[in-house]
């Protein structure tokens, strides 16, 4: 099978059954960005983050996944389509606790960075945003699941304290933010 197919070659694609779209559509766009997410997702892996903080990484990884698929699927109102269920919120809002039970009590903001690792988490929580406000955006348009709203919201915050903890590993302080005025 080749990798090219030239079927896109004049700015359409298919959703999943078929049906052809611009590859500017809302269901593409938000596929999209949540194939960037999974891509940096796999650059903070590379870096060889804590075996806790690469488990985490690597179930979302495949989480996303399912979940360009479910929004890829223009029948993703049927309830046997949804890849997400609300027992996966709950078990993401499970690891935020479990992380930020060992970390510093927040009192400022604080500025994105630090570790590598972290600083690649907290690209991907922005990435995270935009996807976000895309599904938003396709939910307009397109029946939306309300679990996979609820998700991708608990996933950047997740991503926030999964950044803190990678930098806690290794001993690097959040570095708090201070208006520049």
């Amino acid at each position: 099978m080749k990798i090219y197919t030239r079927a896109g070659d004049h700015g359409t694609t298919a959703l999943l059954g078929g049906r052809k779209v611009a590859k500017c559509d809302a269901h593409i766009c938000a596929v999209g960005t949540l194939d960037e997410l999974n891509a940096l997702l796999g650059v903070a892996r590379a870096g060889k983050p804590q075996p806790q903080i690469d488990d985490v990484l690597l179930l979302l990884q495949n989480q996303l996944f399912d979940l360009g698929a479910e929004l890829a699927n223009p029948q993703a109102d049927k309830p046997s389509t949804a890849a997400l269920q609300d027992n996966d919120i709950a078990a993401i809002e499970n690891r935020i606790d479990t992380f930020e039970k060992d970390l510093p009590a927040l009192t400022t903001f604080i500025l994105p960075g630090g570790c590598q690792t972290a600083a690649t988490l907290h690209l991907a929580r922005c990435v995270c945003r935009r996807a976000e406000r895309e599904i938003v955006a396709l939910s307009q348009e397109a029946t939306v699941q309300e679990t996979v709203l609820k998700y991708i919201n608990r996933i950047s915050d997740l991503l926030f304290v999964l950044a803190r903890s990678a930098n806690a590993a290794v001993g690097v302080s959040d570095v708090a933010w201070k208006t520049s005025r």
